[in-house]
């Protein structure tokens, strides 16, 4: 639900919300964690401020901005392919950070849907900006590193909480960064306040607290291969509202996502072990 609710964010952004991606990121952070943090009422335990901030940082505050940068500068279709090496990044960095040695099966189930996105979103005549292909890059680098930390250091008791606290850090981080370019638009129509509080609630708020819940639940490794999703999303979403009907080679990358998502789950399922560090709960609080 999360990878699929994140598809939403580029036909969001592009109909419904003003082109200032640096604005629109602060924007989906704070509007996506202050209500969280208004209806929890809670502060993180002793020692989890930091956690926090580096989480805050990785998964929402250089994610959001490095991804509204990569879908201004490049097509979509090149950014979303970008952003599809997310689940090859999580993998790799497992190996250092958690100690687990991806199988070959593994990196190429997700090599196998990383090329149907390919075959998906990518056209012949498709422009490469060098600052948007970093953009993308570090996009989907940075969430991904920031997924893996999640799963490393566990989580305080309250998942709203530690959801909200992490948007607002982003928020702050962009709120900051706008300020200092001047990206803020002049004004705002009915239809980008109702873009934007669909992309603070539903896409952000409601969408990683699914996120987190699946690392906690599933493992990282288990979830990786969903990033695919996320561009999948986007363009069946292009395919039903701008009447976009998909080619033959767009169809098998389709059934090439579905099939490398579908057998990535039955591989190498014990790489990864499930972290279940609450805050309050056994001796381990701060250091584990």
């Amino acid at each position: 639900m999360a990878a699929m609710l994140w598809g939403f964010t580029y036909i969001i952004t592009t109909t419904m919300l003003p082109q200032n991606p640096m604005f629109i990121g602060a924007v989906r952070a704070l509007g996506g964690g202050l209500p969280l943090l208004l209806f929890v009422r809670e502060l993180p335990p002793r020692g989890w401020w930091w956690r926090l901030v580096i989480l805050g940082t990785l998964n929402s505050g250089l994610f959001f901005g490095l991804l509204f940068v990569a879908a201004i500068r490049l097509p979509g279709g090149v950014a979303a392919t970008f952003q599809a090496l997310g689940p090859l990044f999580m993998i790799l960095l497992a190996w250092p950070l958690l100690g687990a040695i991806p199988s070959a099966r593994k990196v190429g189930a997700v090599a196998v849907g990383v090329f149907g996105v390919a075959l998906i979103v990518l056209k012949g005549n498709a422009g490469i900006d060098l600052l948007g292909v970093l953009a993308a890059l570090g996009a989907a680098l940075s969430v991904a590193l920031g997924g893996l930390l999640v799963h490393k250091w566990g989580r305080p008791k309250s998942l709203l909480a530690f959801t909200g606290w992490q948007l607002v850090v982003a928020g702050v981080e962009l709120s900051v960064v706008a300020a200092l370019l001047g990206d803020v638009p002049a004004t705002l129509t009915g239809t980008n306040v109702l873009g934007l509080a669909i992309l603070a609630i539903l896409i952000t708020a409601v969408a990683f607290i699914f996120w987190f819940k699946a690392i906690e639940g599933a493992g990282a490794a288990a979830i990786a291969p969903f990033f695919l999703l996320t561009p999948l999303t986007a363009f069946s979403l292009d395919a039903v509202f701008r009447g976009m009907v998909p080619s033959m080679i767009q169809s098998v990358g389709v059934l090439l996502v579905v099939a490398s998502l579908l057998y990535g789950q039955h591989v190498d399922r014990r790489a990864f072990r499930i972290a279940h560090h609450h805050a309050g709960k056994g001796k381990k609080t701060d250091g584990d």
